[in-house]
């Protein structure tokens, strides 16, 4: 198989998207420091770059943030370069595949970890990122954001604006959505 990759911007200036035409995972992993790598000989490797500050993989795409003071024109054909190498040699994502999905808690939490699975996820990665359900504590949902939403300006709009609102709507015991800091 011919391995192309192609890239996106992300509403994060300090990540961009990295394309291939072929499943890297089923699910995503967020590596958002070289220590965190360990597991993920994909991740390790870009990690050796200086220019690498954090790494997140989703179905087809890696979506790297790069480091302060960089910029994207110098490195991108770099990465881009790379990408297609390792995935052309099989560097694993991850040694261990991720378990199905599985939603555990009240009816409510069930619920929200549903939506949030569902429709949030989808569309969070498309913008190169992650969310993870965290808690859900008299009225207040607690989620994780990864990848290029993570530290992205225009994150907190979301996270208020789409995805407190579409939980209001359909969970009438949320009251407020929080974002956990990594």
């Amino acid at each position: 198989m011919n391995i192309n990759v192609y890239t996106e911007s992300t509403p994060n200036p300090a990540t961009m998207k990295f394309i291939v035409n072929k499943l890297l995972i089923n699910g995503s992993v967020d590596y958002p420091t070289k220590e965190s790598a360990e597991k993920s000989t994909f991740a390790k490797e870009l990690f050796k770059f200086s220019f690498v500050n954090g790494v997140f993989f989703a179905s087809n795409f890696v979506t790297v943030t790069k480091t302060e003071g960089t910029d994207w024109d110098d490195i991108e054909p770099i990465i881009k370069e790379f990408v297609k190498g390792a995935v052309e040699s099989e560097l694993k994502v991850q040694e261990e595949e991720q378990a199905d999905v599985n939603f555990e808690g009240t009816d409510a939490e069930v619920k929200i970890q549903q939506i949030l699975h569902d429709y949030v996820r989808p569309a969070v990665e498309q913008d190169g990122g992650a969310i993870a359900y965290k808690s859900f504590t008299e009225g207040v949902v607690t989620v994780e954001l990864r990848g290029s939403c993570s530290g992205c300006p225009s994150s907190t709009i979301t996270l208020k604006a789409g995805i407190e609102n579409l939980l209001k709507r359909m969970v009438p015991e949320v009251q407020e959505v929080v974002s956990e800091a990594m």
